[in-house]
């Protein structure tokens, strides 16, 4: 039987002596950022990740999980087991337009009665810990301890320095970091990925260790800016060298390999504006390859130290009775540092470089840009942000006691992580109470013991959206639709199963079948509080602009720069006028 108890105004079970008698099954979910379908060893990467392919390898792969394509709802959804606009995280704070800010579902907040899984474990006898990136909530009072961690070390932000407590874009002043709530300092040697793995076995140290454990470690890895040690970058010196067309074609070609896509399955569409490899100046190639070496050397750090939490979770006797997730929260990162001056101008005030020397290093700004994200995301079309497969078709693996190697082609969406663990461990997906929020998603426990095949049946829908760009899952069929800069808004329909990389639009084919699906679609928006973005919505252009604010308000005496700049223009122009109208009238004379 399982007692009830109030936590953060919902009720959530707790654990009666007949739960604590039998031994439940620790838990690790590690969560990389912005990796590509592709990029693990296991999914066919260049990057050197034995101990994630270790554990691929004894696991559950899965072929056809999907994520969003932003990392704020992939997160929600993960940790909550529910669609990310009933969480508060529709989308993340740095794409958001005025138009949505504070409505329901988009309060950049995990909202009332969201309980996440360390919430239910907690109340479980679980001693429950996070370390990394956290980027649900931004002030003291939304990091991890109010929603049921235990011990946590969070980045409340986007995204920060690898090497050091600073701010990686002009959204944010600094580098937030928070323990147990507390904002605080990093040690002198930090390295991000080296950092959470000591710092979770710290905790797991200080911690009772007669109880089972809930681990959550979200990498910085390979999040912008990418960096990593020296001594990792120099061993994929000149793998990138024959460009990104190349590697496209070498990633297709592992995919059909290890069957993530049917063989002769079709490349998937370039993104607007790519640039051919060949079209590069030869300075262009030297620093796009190294930019991809490092690339590969930081997924190489993260391994490395994935590796170190087994080896001591194996010599504390943990680990055999240990559920390993292993997934990415969304397609790879297509921005770049080199086209953009505001940025230019911001990164040459704090001390950031984007040079060949030293690239990788303190005060790099490291970057692989959207046409290395594209070939990295491969067989998926374009990359993250965008609700393409580039963006949202991910790796996932689970793996524990018990549990058989095992490739998976059924579906599979973020939403399922949370209540597939609570079923495996015996705890109830649902808890009693008005303020507890239901879960979307479903166990994925049957097809991973083999009673099921797929967890999804032909007719049910699956859906993701973030900021207009949207996927909606029909059997073997999908309705995309992007949002400017790269897309058009317009529905298209591809039949997955044939096709995907998304090369051939159906919606002429199928009218019947892209109405039905976008009237599913419709209905979704409505049951989940989608709102409509704004006429002309550009995710890009809202970025740029939510950073123009955000700087202001982290430096205020720009506003004195911007006006002394503007009364000099006004005076320079002024001075001019004047001069033309004296020069008129001696032509006049």
């Amino acid at each position: 039987m399982l007692a009830t108890v109030l936590l953060a105004g919902a009720a959530v079970p707790t654990a009666t002596a007949a739960d604590t008698a039998r031994p439940r099954p620790n838990v690790v979910v590690i969560l990389a950022d912005d990796a590509g379908l592709t990029d693990f060893g296991a999914f066919g990467g260049e990057a050197h990740t034995p101990n994630m392919d270790a554990i691929a390898a004894r696991g559950a792969m899965f072929t056809q999980f999907r994520a969003s394509p932003l990392c704020s709802p992939s997160r929600a959804m993960l940790l909550t087991g529910m669609d990310n606009h009933l969480t508060g995280f529709a989308t993340i704070p740095e794409v958001l337009p005025s138009e949505q800010r504070g409505k329901p579902g988009y309060s950049m907040a995990l909202e009332p009665g969201v309980l996440t899984l360390a919430d239910r474990l907690r109340s479980l006898g679980y001693r429950t810990l996070m370390v990394g990136k956290w980027h649900l909530g931004e002030e003291a009072g939304a990091m991890p301890q109010a929603h049921g961690f235990d011990r946590s070390f969070a980045l409340a932000a986007s995204g920060a320095d690898n090497w050091e407590k600073k701010a990686y874009i002009p959204y944010y002043k600094d580098a937030p970091w928070y323990e147990d709530g507390v904002e605080t300092d990093l040690p002198d040697d930090f390295y991000s990925s080296r950092f959470i793995v000591d710092t979770m076995i710290a905790y797991l140290r200080e911690t009772d260790p007669s109880k089972p454990l809930f681990a959550y470690l979200p990498f910085q890895a390979v999040h912008i800016p990418v960096q990593a040690p020296a001594e990792l970058i120099a061993k994929y010196k000149g793998r990138y060298d024959a460009g990104w067309d190349v590697l496209r074609r070498e990633r297709q070609q592992r995919a059909e390999a290890l069957g993530l896509v049917p063989p002769g399955a079709a490349m998937a569409d370039l993104p607007p504006g790519y640039r051919a490899w060949k079209d590069l100046s030869a300075e262009d190639r030297v620093l796009y390859a190294a930019r991809m070496e490092v690339h590969a050397a930081m997924l190489e750090a993260m391994d490395m130290n994935i590796g170190r939490l087994i080896d001591h979770l194996k010599a504390s006797s943990q680990y055999d009775n240990t559920i390993f997730v292993l997934a990415s929260d969304n397609g790879p990162e297509p921005s770049r540092g080199d086209d953009n001056a505001t940025l230019s101008a911001w990164h040459r005030f704090v001390g950031y470089h984007i040079g060949l020397e030293g690239m990788g290093g303190r005060r790099s700004w490291g970057f692989i840009g959207p046409e290395w994200a594209a070939a990295t995301a491969t067989p998926g079309a374009w990359f993250k942000f965008y609700a393409t497969e580039g963006g949202v078709r991910v790796p996932l693996v689970i793996a524990g006691p018990g549990l058989e190697a095992a490739r998976i082609d059924s579906p599979a969406m973020m939403t399922d992580i949370a209540p597939t663990l609570l079923e495996w461990i015996g705890a109830p997906a649902e808890v009693a109470g008005n303020n507890a929020r239901t879960m979307t998603g479903r166990s994925l426990l049957p097809v991973l013991t083999g009673e099921a095949t797929t967890a999804y049946a032909s007719d049910e829908v699956r859906v993701i959206e973030v900021s207009g760009n949207t996927a909606l899952y029909k059997g073997d069929f999908k309705i995309t639709r992007s949002v400017l800069p790269l897309g058009d808004g317009r529905w298209r329909l591809f039949d997955l199963a044939r096709d995907p990389g998304e090369t051939t639009d159906l919606s002429i084919a199928r009218p019947q079948l892209l109405t039905e699906m976008v009237a599913d679609y419709d209905a979704y928006a409505s049951r989940v509080g989608v709102l409509p973005m704004p006429e002309g919505y550009d995710s890009v252009a809202q970025t740029a602009k939510n950073n123009i604010v955000q700087m202001l308000a982290n430096y205020p005496w720009l506003y004195g720069v911007i006006a002394g700049i503007a009364l000099l223009v006004g005076f320079v122009v002024w001075g001019l006028f004047k001069m033309l109208r004296r020069m008129a009238r001696r032509t006049a004379e």
